[in-house]
């Protein structure tokens, strides 16, 4: 299959990004209910049963790779030796005569692009099945404990409030980004994320009543997870675009596999100690539509959108992909506003358009 060109990968990943928004403000709603109306409160077992859904695309990965074995027709590659890994590279076309400076790791003596002439590009080599797996599972701890914080603050505060502070995460992404060599660090970037983190001042400072704070109690713990799920998730988003880099050279359903496995084999202590500690007590859902609406969540709303996450974050940047999550605020806020009743104020609606107008910069 041709590769697609970077404007149209660029756009793939937003449409992508579009999808998993809404996907996500679903799933949001559907955990808050569980732990609200169904007084089912377990952000531990949701979670850990949401990433071990991830191990069923180890099926398919090995279907995939039997199908391919049996049909190949294309002859043995020459075996390369380690220094060939990082000097892959790709004639392209340079109509314009202008050529940018690359650093090729372990190219040949007198390679080098040429003005006027073919351009030379990297093309760093796929990773390897052992390669993939070990980067799965170095990855679940971070994956899994990003996710139970967010689940875990849907229990204390509104949806609106967890997806807004969640959002901050665009300021981790930048930082560690910058620092990791994985984001430009510039003027028009930092100003996008000081704009969005003053929307969430807005909101959270002139957003809400005291009348919606008085029916949480407790939503300054749930604040405070969403927050540290921020972190998380903008130190694990980083790390994984410096890692993989382009999408094409990851085989995605078999390292979703390897967390969704590592999950299984390494999560489970959790439910002893939350269980002892009184933190969590195991308990399986009592009712056959508390299962319906649990499964769904974890097919949808991990299963399915953190596979489009991750190739939407590939296809543009960590940050993009970061500050356009927070494309969940206004509709979180009008789910708020529908089903819970809750009442905002101005504030509130200039805060959300002050993080909306931080994506369209990033983008620019």
């Amino acid at each position: 299959m041709a590769a697609i060109s970077t404007p149209a990968r660029h756009t793939v990943g937003l449409l992508l990004l579009l999808g998993v928004v809404f996907i996500w403000v679903a799933s949001s709603f559907l955990v808050s209910n569980l732990f609200g109306k169904l007084e089912y409160n377990r952000p531990f077992f949701i979670t850990y049963l949401n990433t071990s859904t991830f191990s069923l695309y180890l099926v398919g990965a090995y279907a995939s790779r039997v199908w391919k074995n049996r049909h190949s027709t294309k002859p043995a590659q020459r075996k390369r030796s380690r220094s060939d890994d990082n000097t892959a590279l790709l004639l392209a076309d340079n109509t314009s005569g202008e050529v940018s400076s690359l650093v090729v790791p372990n190219a040949p003596d007198g390679v080098s692009p040429q003005p006027g002439r073919a351009r030379l590009e990297l093309i760093q080599p796929k990773l390897s099945v052992k390669e993939t797996v070990l980067l799965g599972m170095s990855f679940c701890g971070l994956w899994f404990a990003a996710n139970v914080t967010q689940n875990a603050s849907l229990a204390y505060t509104t949806v609106a409030n967890s997806s807004i502070l969640c959002s901050t995460s665009g300021l981790f992404t930048l930082i560690i980004g910058a620092a990791a060599g994985v984001e430009k660090f510039n003027a028009m970037r930092l100003a996008a994320v000081l704009v969005s983190v003053l929307g969430v001042y807005s909101i959270m400072k002139f957003g809400s009543d005291e009348a919606n704070s008085t029916h949480m109690p407790l939503s300054w713990l749930g604040d405070m997870l969403a927050l540290l799920s921020a972190a998380l998730y903008g130190c694990y988003t980083t790390l994984l675009k410096r890692r993989i880099g382009d999408e094409s050279r990851l085989d995605t359903p078999l390292f979703f596999g390897a967390v969704g496995l590592a999950n299984i084999l390494l999560m489970w202590p959790g439910f002893i100690v939350l269980h002892y500690t009184g933190i969590e007590v195991f308990q399986l859902p009592h009712s056959s539509s508390m299962w319906l609406m649990i499964m769904l969540n974890a097919l949808i709303g991990t299963f399915l959108s953190d596979y489009l996450w991750l190739l939407a974050m590939l296809m543009t940047s960590p940050l993009v992909v970061t500050l356009g999550l927070s494309l969940t605020i206004p509709l979180s806020m009008a789910g708020d506003i529908v089903f819970k009743g809750l009442s905002v104020s101005l504030p509130y609606y200039l805060g959300a358009l002050m993080i909306l107008s931080a994506f369209v910069v990033a983008n620019l």
